[in-house]
């Protein structure tokens, strides 16, 4: 009797389905089952590497680890211990099948990756063989079960969810069941890949200057260690530009004003240690860089996808 139905593989970050088996089957359970492991796969970048949403009479079960997780639809009688084994045996194969260059380029519209055969070919091993002879596994898994429980949820929980993502639901998870959000930014400009250049070119020049000056600050006077700080800081803040602008940050327009009077006050401060022209360049870039952070917005995530 087969207890494993339908199996996935979806990228964790965005819920992009990279693969799955062609199974399918028209009871309306099964159809309402499908649809809401779509919206559990948008959200499983807030969970803990395994789970299982239980059902009447279908149950979906998922286990992620770094940018893949493998999701399946079993029946009811099916073991936790089965189910998970069964994704992490999927897991594995998925893996060793695509680099993770190949998984973070995937995007739409796109054909699914060549991986049915192996999923078929999986599940009818586990569907088929006696447990029996997969006793090591299951022993192996019902024991990582026992240490770390996975966490549960109810089918119903997926469209909480799923409300919670298009702003019409809050959903209140249990504290230590879930990462933080994971957040998408807008693809990066070619302006804006220019700043990184400059931003980066610029802390070198700073922190080059910083240590140079340092190497000598023993035997200068104390004067110097304000031109030490005056070129470390400025270092710091276009470090820290480069990481808004390639990463959303609560706060994002305060930290962008900090770093920018930061870099403007330590290159004022070092006139005469730098001529005019090169004052400007700094704050110039500075200002570059604070303006592309400010225009690089969040990007929405995309819901309409069939798997």
């Amino acid at each position: 009797m087969s207890m494993i139905f339908f199996a996935c593989v979806v990228r964790v970050r965005d819920g992009l389905p990279l693969s799955a088996s062609t199974d399918f089957y028209h009871t309306q359970d099964f159809l309402e089952c499908r649809r809401r492991l779509k919206s559990l796969g948008l959200r499983l970048a807030q969970y803990p590497g395994r789970g299982s949403a239980e059902g009447r009479d279908f149950s979906i079960h998922f286990s992620s680890s770094g940018d893949v997780a493998c999701m399946a639809i079993c029946s009811h009688q099916c073991p936790a211990a089965m189910a998970f084994c069964f994704l992490e045996t999927l897991w594995w194969e998925f893996t060793a099948s695509y680099d993770t260059t190949c998984i973070g380029l995937a995007c739409r519209p796109y054909a699914f990756l060549e991986f049915d055969s192996i999923i078929q070919k999986i599940k009818w091993h586990f569907n088929y063989v006696s447990s029996s002879q997969m006793k090591n596994s299951l022993e192996k898994i019902q024991e990582e079960l026992q240490f770390q429980p996975p966490v549960v949820l109810t089918l119903e929980d997926t469209d909480v969810a799923n409300g919670m993502m298009n702003g019409h639901t809050p959903m209140h998870l249990e504290p230590g069941n879930c990462e933080a959000p994971n957040f998408r930014m807008e693809p990066v400009t070619a302006l804006g890949i220019l700043s990184l250049i400059l931003n980066i070119m610029c802390a070198a020049l700073n922190l080059i200057r910083g240590v140079h000056l340092a190497e000598h600050s023993l035997q200068v006077a104390h004067e110097e260690i304000g031109n030490i700080l005056a070129f470390l800081i400025p270092f710091v803040a276009c470090i820290f530009q480069c990481y808004l602008y390639l990463f959303y940050s609560p706060a994002r327009t305060v930290k962008v004003v900090l770093m920018l009077l930061f870099i403007c006050l330590g290159n004022m401060y070092l006139h005469g240690l730098r001529n005019l022209w090169q004052i400007l360049f700094h704050i110039g870039v500075a200002f570059l860089s604070s303006y592309q952070i400010l225009t690089r917005q969040l990007q929405e995530k995309q819901s309409d996808y069939g798997v």
